[in-house]
């Protein structure tokens, strides 16, 4: 059975969006995976040096999988206004949020096999009355009807999966974030992903602690002790391979990563620095624990050089290809069900 192609939802119609969207279909339009815009026609043709000429209108995935070596595939739902690159609006808010509807629906329909989002700008979404901290957990929502779930964010780069027990919060805030069944939870949905998604058949996981050199056995904090060592030895009760807390300034070298498949890490920074240190390009995020396949580029929408054609949609391509596995290795497993 084809794999459907995937919905790729064109977000802030202003920032790098486009062009890297541009980019990415000439790198991937001979390998695929094949994948639909949903988005605006106009921002896709204004963001490429041929123009409309290497796009193409379709109504529907079936066309897109048809037309993806050809041209590239867009389900055109326009912005109605002028988009002005590298300058953020408000305006652009509404249409932004029903891309992302659209091409969530067309997930939990079958009919794509999964949805890549580009990146969106928070702050004019905010002004226009958007409510949700972010993409991951707006998808959340919209998945909710099908599927109840809590949706935790994983970074990937080469052999680095690190995954967030907090989020987007304040760095004063996050001690008194932590909690045992939080974290018990999101290692949870972690090890069923790397199984499930990522085909790791006994996952191992680590577990970051929150202070210097793992707290000092309560010398420099206790969150260690009292609430994420806790949450380990949970953890293995449950059939879990995790280990105790382990100081975060010698968890992410090169040997240590040899001995697990992800770290359970306590705050957005501690997750993403090591990401980014080592593919600052090529990252990639993803979303566990959703009843559909979403990944996204690991950068926002770079306003400063939008327009330009200096933005590179390495993290974008690896989002892609990463999608487009998951969803063939969900569908295998289906078929063999």
């Amino acid at each position: 059975m084809r794999t459907p192609p995937l919905a790729l939802s064109l977000g802030d119609p202003a920032g790098i969006g486009p062009e890297i969207v541009v980019k990415a279909w000439r790198a991937l339009r001979v390998s695929g995976p094949a994948f639909m815009v949903v988005g605006d026609f106009q921002a896709l043709a204004a963001a490429s040096p041929q123009g409309a000429s290497i796009l193409r209108r379709v109504t529907g995935p079936g066309e897109a999988a048809e037309a993806f070596t050809e041209a590239l595939p867009v389900l055109d739902l326009p912005f109605q206004g002028h988009v002005v690159a590298g300058r953020a609006d408000p305006a652009y808010a509404p249409a932004v949020i029903r891309w992302i509807e659209t091409a969530v629906g067309l997930a939990l329909s079958g009919e794509v096999a999964g949805v890549v989002t580009a990146p969106i700008a928070k702050a004019p979404l905010y002004d226009a009355g958007f409510r949700h901290p972010g993409h991951t957990e707006f998808l959340a929502e919209l998945t909710a009807s099908a599927r109840p779930s809590q949706p935790v964010m994983m970074l990937c780069a080469g052999d680095l999966r690190t995954v967030l027990a907090t989020i987007h919060i304040p760095l004063g805030q996050v001690a008194g974030a932590l909690d045992r069944e939080h974290i018990v939870s999101v290692a949870q949905v972690t090890a069923r992903a790397l199984s499930e998604d990522f085909g790791i058949a006994r996952p191992r996981l680590a577990m970051a602690g929150l202070n210097p050199h793992g707290g000092e056995s309560g010398a420099i904090g206790r969150e260690e002790i009292e609430i994420i060592a806790p949450a380990a030895q949970a953890l293995r009760e449950l059939g879990v391979d995790c280990s105790d807390p382990r100081p975060a300034d010698s968890l992410f070298h090169a040997e240590a990563r040899g001995t697990y498949d992800a770290v359970v890490c306590m705050y957005h920074d501690q997750a993403l620095i090591p990401v980014k240190m080592l593919d600052f390009w090529g990252g990639v995020n993803v979303t566990l624990g959703l009843p559909i396949v979403r990944t996204s580029p690991d950068h926002g929408v770079g306003f400063d050089i939008a327009g330009r054609g200096l933005a590179r949609a390495d993290s974008l391509i690896a989002a892609v290809r990463m999608a487009g596995e998951i969803a063939a290795r969900r569908q295998g497993t289906a078929q063999a069900a």
